[in-house]
Formats: C-alpha cells, sequence, structure tokens
C-alpha cells in the first residue's frame, strides 16, 4: 500500500463521539469488533497492554478512554495502518507505542517485555479460504499468512504470569484456537455473540489466563440487537451493548 492521503481517508466516531480515529476509505475498516474487543479487557491502571494486530489502533483508543494510565503498546504489520494508529494515538493524547513489525518477527524491545493483557482480533478467516482481494490492506485483515495457532503462541509468550489473553474471532474457527490453547494457560471462558435472540452465535470473545487452572467456561450468549428479525419494531442494540459502544463501559458477560 502507498501512503494515504486525508481525501482517501474518513475520520469516524466510536464511543459515540467520545474516540476518532482515521481510516482508508477503502481496505479494511474497523467496526463493532473492536469495541466489544476492548470493553471485554479487565485491565487496570497501571497495567501493560499489547494489542496483536492493531490496524488503527481502534480498540487501544477505546481501550484507554476507559481505562487511564495503561501502558499500551500495538504491533501492526502494514506500514500505512502503523501510520495511521499512530497519527490516532498522536490526535487523541493516547500514549501508545506501535511497532511495525510481522508478529512472527517481533522486535527486541517488544520480546523483552511481559505483558498483563493481550488483546487481538486476528484475520477471520485462514488463507485456505476463498480468493484474495484485490485491495492489499483488507486481505491481510481477513486472512493474513500467520496461522490462528501462531497468533495465539505469540500472545502466551508475551503474557506475565497471571496475565489475560482476550479475543474475538468467528465461531467457524472456535475449534481451531481451543486447540491452539496448550497447558500454559486456563481458566477459559468463551462468550458466544449472536446477532439476535434465538440465532445462531456469529462470533465468539474468549478470555484465558496464564497460569490458571480454572476449568473451562462457556458463558450465555451474549445478543447484539433487540428485535427478532432486522427491522422489527423497536430494534436496536440491546441495552447492554448500547453501553459498550455510546457509552464506552465495559462488557459485562465474563465470570470474574
Amino acid at each position: 500500500m502507498r501512503d494515504m492521503d486525508d481525501i482517501e481517508l474518513t475520520h469516524d466516531a466510536f464511543l459515540g463521539g467520545q474516540v476518532y480515529a482515521w481510516q482508508p476509505k477503502t481496505g479494511f475498516r474497523t467496526g463493532v469488533d473492536a469495541v466489544l474487543l476492548a470493553a471485554s479487557v479487565p485491565a487496570r491502571p497501571g497495567q501493560f497492554v499489547l494489542e496483536l494486530g492493531c490496524g488503527a489502533a481502534v480498540a487501544s483508543l477505546c481501550l484507554h478512554r476507559r481505562v487511564k494510565e495503561l501502558w499500551l503498546c500495538g504491533v501492526e504489520v502494514q506500514a500505512d495502518y502503523a501510520d495511521l494508529a499512530r497519527r490516532n494515538s498522536a490526535e487523541s493524547a493516547t500514549e501508545l507505542v506501535v511497532v511495525q513489525a510481522d508478529l512472527m518477527s517481533l522486535p527486541e524491545e517488544v520480546r523483552n517485555l511481559d505483558f498483563d493483557h493481550v488483546m487481538m482480533n486476528p484475520p477471520y478467516f485462514s488463507r485456505e479460504e476463498g480468493s484474495a482481494s484485490e485491495n492489499a490492506g483488507r486481505d491481510i485483515a481477513r486472512a493474513g499468512e500467520t496461522r490462528l495457532a501462531d497468533w495465539v503462541e505469540v500472545a502466551t509468550r508475551r503474557l506475565r504470569p497471571g496475565g489475560v489473553l482476550t479475543m474475538i474471532q468467528r465461531i467457524e474457527r472456535l475449534p481451531e484456537v481451543l486447540r491452539a490453547l496448550d497447558h500454559r494457560l486456563g481458566a477459559v471462558q468463551v462468550l458466544p455473540i449472536s446477532p439476535r435472540g434465538g440465532a445462531p452465535a456469529g462470533l465468539f470473545l474468549l478470555r484465558a489466563v496464564k497460569g490458571r487452572k480454572t476449568p473451562f467456561q462457556l458463558r450465555p450468549s451474549l445478543v447484539m440487537h433487540k428485535g427478532m428479525r432486522h427491522g422489527d419494531a423497536g430494534d436496536g442494540y440491546a441495552p447492554l451493548i448500547e453501553a459498550v459502544l455510546r457509552d464506552g463501559q465495559a462488557l459485562v458477560g465474563f465470570a470474574d
């Protein structure tokens, strides 16, 4: 990708206008998933947080809006998106260190750190699924070259004992994610995300703790919309989701 001018970007509002971020008009664009991810991280002031595949840094910015005094680091392989992440963090006065690197070749300054939290939204599709997108940014974001198991491995290595991994992913890839978790991670909780009551889950959030041995939990599904069908009277986000997306509140759904 070449450098993007402002005419090729949009300046988008998140959390009801509490967070703004520059994004490409075409290519990969951050949406609700990043906001849900940030709302699921149980961070506390003073902790170290790493976002793998940070894109334009929307998730990190939303997390910082909710929890102040964090030390934030984002890793992004695409130079243009890394530049947008730096611009977005600077304009929002968020202290985010953005590292442009492949997560399989992290620089020493990242490898030497242990984090209280790692959050990530890996590509939703494997390289074997479908054809490549003509837009390089969209293609890498939707089906990168790195295996999902490698994302989990890198995240696990960067967590300190007691550190928490939080990720969002397509429900079809849940078995693949669970296979990638080993003895180092426990207290695994999976929170399915359904578009409407009675509808099958399309996504899931996962939380796991390094060094914890608590048994696996499948949490009750998180339902995004009030109506049973699109266009129903009163259709809109459920109150819990509205509080997350508009007010920047933490997501309720995981056990403490």
